[in-house]
């Protein structure tokens, strides 16, 4: 009995000369149970883990910067809210366009201006126009539980041959619609008998063959920001072959799949990883062929890449990255605690010295950096999806925002 006492004063001591210690204790207990689901992740299970992204400072010392802004400086405002997230853009092989999926499950084309922007195609028989237009709102969470009933087209592709238009969505996964538009017709929504959670985007091979990215098999587009702060890594590349009708995984393992691109000679592709900020390669043809490469560290997290006529590719980079990143990157444990504080998520990005502004770059079939073009102040795009070069214009797509950019291209300087 005495020894216990003797315990229990050495508690009771413990307790009386370091309380901040026992306070400081009991507030991580909380902040890991969060019991009252007051952080940005509450009521998720949450597993944080590391994953493969080159270091911050060897990116960045590299990283040719534009000092100008000169997409800033040189961008036009287009259609500002008359389009609504409009995410990949397109144009068929008459050069109408153009084309884009909107926040609000509709794939719409421009018709000049005595007529505007028309409904091309919806994805699904579902959508109605009570249920699912929200004009302005359509990029906010107000859209976001109607997603799945009105779905979300994001990468588009014509074969210009036919005239038939492709569209990947996040919900109704890869489907085809005619060249009279309508409701579009799924082509694939299953890969081993498992649900496509999330196709993002495609690319049609000279064979038919269409290859196309399922970001995770965990989370769905309303729920991609976890797949960034997770840093986890079940996205694939996935392949349609429409004589079999048959789904194939390509790559599986993949951190955020997202834009891809087939080479000129379509000896190989380029795809996207967005949670690892990287441009990655996959061989089709050749000795290397199945075999994947990184071909550049971004100093951002890419989404769209597309070619021009030269063989070269723009990708579209929402940047940038910042050491407070890498270390909760490097220390899943610490992002684990960060994220469960009841603090709202912008004041912790903001913490973390997150400020995001559009970066769109050139490359060659190397890596090599050809062009780099920023908007630093966020004055024509704050977030970018993609970039086509057509018709002497750089087009500049965004899934966050109410309104194509534009620039005239190449840049004439002043």
């Amino acid at each position: 009995m005495e020894k216990k006492g003797q315990q229990h004063s050495t508690h009771d001591s413990f307790l009386t000369h370091h309380p901040v210690l026992c306070i400081i204790a009991l507030s991580v207990v909380f902040i890991a149970i969060d019991p009252f689901h007051m952080s940005p992740i509450g009521g998720r299970e949450f597993k944080p883990m590391k994953h493969e992204v080159a270091p911050y400072k060897q990116v960045m010392e590299n990283w040719p910067r534009d000092n100008l802004s000169q997409l800033g400086q040189h961008g036009k405002l287009e259609f500002v809210d008359r389009v609504f997230g409009p995410e990949s853009l397109e144009f068929d092989g008459l050069g109408r366009g153009p084309y884009t999926g909107l926040a609000d499950g509709r794939v719409v084309r421009w018709m000049g201006e005595a007529v505007g922007w028309e409904t091309f195609s919806v994805v699904t028989s579902k959508w109605s126009e009570e249920a699912c237009a929200r004009g302005v709102d359509s990029t906010t969470n107000k859209q976001w539980k109607h997603e799945k009933l009105c779905g979300r087209p994001l990468g588009l592709r014509f074969v210009k041959e036919t005239g038939n238009l492709y569209i990947a969505d996040a919900y109704y996964g890869l489907l085809v619609v005619g060249p009279e538009g309508g409701v579009a017709t799924p082509l694939a929504t299953h890969v081993e008998g498992k649900p496509i959670l999330f196709a993002n985007d495609l690319d049609i091979h000279r064979n038919g063959s269409i290859f196309f990215t399922d970001t995770s098999k965990r989370y769905d587009r309303a729920n991609h920001f976890f797949i960034l702060l997770e840093g986890e890594s079940t996205g694939r590349l996935l392949r349609y072959d429409p004589p079999t009708k048959t789904t194939h995984i390509v790559q599986e393992g993949l951190a955020f799949p997202n834009g891809i691109q087939l080479s000129k000679d379509q000896s190989f592709l380029l795809f996207t990883e967005t949670t690892n900020c990287r441009l990655v390669k996959y061989w089709l043809e050749g000795a290397k062929t199945g075999e994947v490469e990184v071909v550049v560290d971004l100093p951002g997290f890419p989404d769209n890449v597309r070619m021009n006529k030269k063989g070269e590719f723009w990708v579209a980079i929402d940047c940038c990255r910042t050491p407070a990143q890498e270390v909760l990157t490097d220390n899943p444990w610490i992002k684990s605690i960060y994220f469960r504080l009841p603090i709202p998520m912008k004041l912790l990005a903001k913490a973390m010295g997150m400020k995001m502004y559009t970066v769109i770059s050139r490359f060659d079939a190397d890596g090599e950096v050809l062009e780099v073009l920023e908007d630093r102040q966020g004055k024509v795009m704050k977030l970018v999806s993609e970039v086509r070069e057509v018709q002497g214009k750089l087009w500049i797509g965004t899934v966050a925002h109410n309104h194509i950019a534009s620039v005239p291209y190449p840049l004439t300087m002043n």
